[in-house]
Formats: structure tokens, C-alpha cells, sequence
């Protein structure tokens, strides 16, 4: 019985911890985290885009479950005190349409999950990552992101 007391005594602390210091994350990190997040993204997928291109399927695969990783990490990255500073591309339309938004980074997060399962029989290995991967980036940009 102690030694559950004990647990739930570390448990708690431990989920303290980690809310804490999510919570404290200046608006400058976050903008700053999330910007590193879609640039790797951006670097993965052309590196996707080589491995493909040299049928190197399983290569890429990695890379896909990583970009897919990032998209549900940024449904945390964009909260009501980080609209403006720090060069953000975001645009307002982002908060004004924060359901929308959402859904969109799930659907590209589960279309990379699509694309890891299809490159295994496409016959358009091309085809299937512009659906898949860049169509969901197209549609964002054109709907979130500030032009630069």
C-alpha cells in the first residue's frame, strides 16, 4: 500500500512538472518551436521527395512518420497569446477558424500515415506524394500563412 502511495505521490509530481513547464513556454518559444517544426517538415519532405525518386521506400518512411508526429505536436503550438511577434506567418484566420485549422493538421497527419502505406504499391510514387503530402501544405498556406 505504501509503495502505491508512493507511486501516485511521483506520478502527480511528474505531470506537474511537465504541464508547468508547457505552460511557462514563452510566446517566443512557441512561435519559435512551431516555425522549426513546419521547417522540418518542409526538409523531410523534400528529402522524401530524393528517396523516392531513387524508389528507396523504406528511407523514406521514417521521414513520413516524423512529419506526421509534428503535425499533432503543432495542434499544441498555436494558443490565443501567440497570433503576433516573433516574424509569425501566421495569419488571424488560423484562431478564427481554430476547428478548421485543427482538422486540417489532422488530416495531413493522417495522410502521411496514408502515403507511408500507399508508397509500398503506388505505381506513381511522385502522384501519391503530391496528394498525400504537398496538396495538404498548399492547402494551409493558402488558407493560414501570410505570403513571404
Amino acid at each position: 500500500m505504501k509503495v502505491i502511495k508512493i507511486f501516485i505521490i511521483i506520478l502527480i509530481f511528474s505531470l506537474n512538472l511537465f504541464t508547468s513547464s508547457y505552460a511557462n513556454q514563452s510566446v517566443e518559444d512557441i512561435i519559435k518551436g512551431r516555425k522549426a517544426m513546419f521547417s522540418e517538415n518542409y526538409q523531410n519532405g523534400k528529402k522524401i521527395s530524393i528517396f523516392l525518386k531513387q524508389k528507396k521506400i523504406e528511407e523514406a518512411k521514417p521521414l513520413i512518420k516524423k512529419i506526421s508526429d509534428n503535425y499533432i505536436k503543432l495542434l499544441d503550438y498555436f494558443p490565443d497569446n501567440t497570433k503576433e511577434g516573433f516574424k509569425t506567418e501566421a495569419l488571424p484566420s488560423i484562431w478564427e477558424n481554430k476547428d478548421e485549422f485543427n482538422a486540417l493538421m489532422q488530416k495531413a497527419s493522417d495522410d502521411m500515415i496514408k502515403l507511408a502505406k500507399a508508397i509500398d504499391t503506388a505505381e506513381d510514387l511522385k502522384a501519391a506524394q503530391k496528394e498525400l503530402m504537398w496538396n495538404n501544405c498548399s492547402s494551409c498556406h493558402n488558407r493560414f500563412r501570410a505570403e513571404h
